[in-house]
């Protein structure tokens, strides 16, 4: 069975985020999403989530798509990939590690046989969550 292992804060699920899911599980058998931390969450984007990290793992955990949710490591992200052992990790077009990085520090944890796939925008111009929470938009 071929596990993928996708990760991102998921804070306010929109049709962007199950595109993502979908595009990700084409990759595999079995999806894990890594929901963030809600302290990480706000470090990288420098605002507190909208939904605690609860919340964002139940509503994930409802997607279809979706076999498995855990939250993500408060520190060490490697140490977190490694306990799950995907054959697979797929980025978010817009999720700030390159391809390159996330190799490199798999390597370190002795994870170099892992693919790193970038996945493709959806809509990209109003299907991110930073457009939606500042515009109003219809699908």
């Amino acid at each position: 069975m071929k596990r993928v292992l996708v990760f991102g804060a998921f804070d306010g699920l929109h049709p962007g985020h199950i595109d993502f899911f979908k595009q990700a599980k084409a990759h595999g058998d079995y999806l894990i999403v890594s929901v963030g931390r809600d302290a990480n969450v706000e470090k990288i984007k420098k605002r507190p989530a909208l939904f605690s990290e609860g919340e964002r793992v139940e509503l994930v955990s409802s997607i279809k798509d979706v076999d498995e949710v855990v939250l993500g490591e408060k520190d060490d992200y490697f140490a977190g990939i490694k306990k799950i052992g995907p054959d697979v990790i797929c980025l978010g077009y817009d999720q700030w590690a390159s391809e390159q990085e996330v190799l490199a520090g798999l390597k370190k944890v002795g994870l170099g046989n892992v693919e790193v796939i970038r996945l493709k925008p959806h809509k990209q111009d109003i299907a991110k969550s930073t457009n939606l929470k500042k515009n109003s938009v219809d699908f």
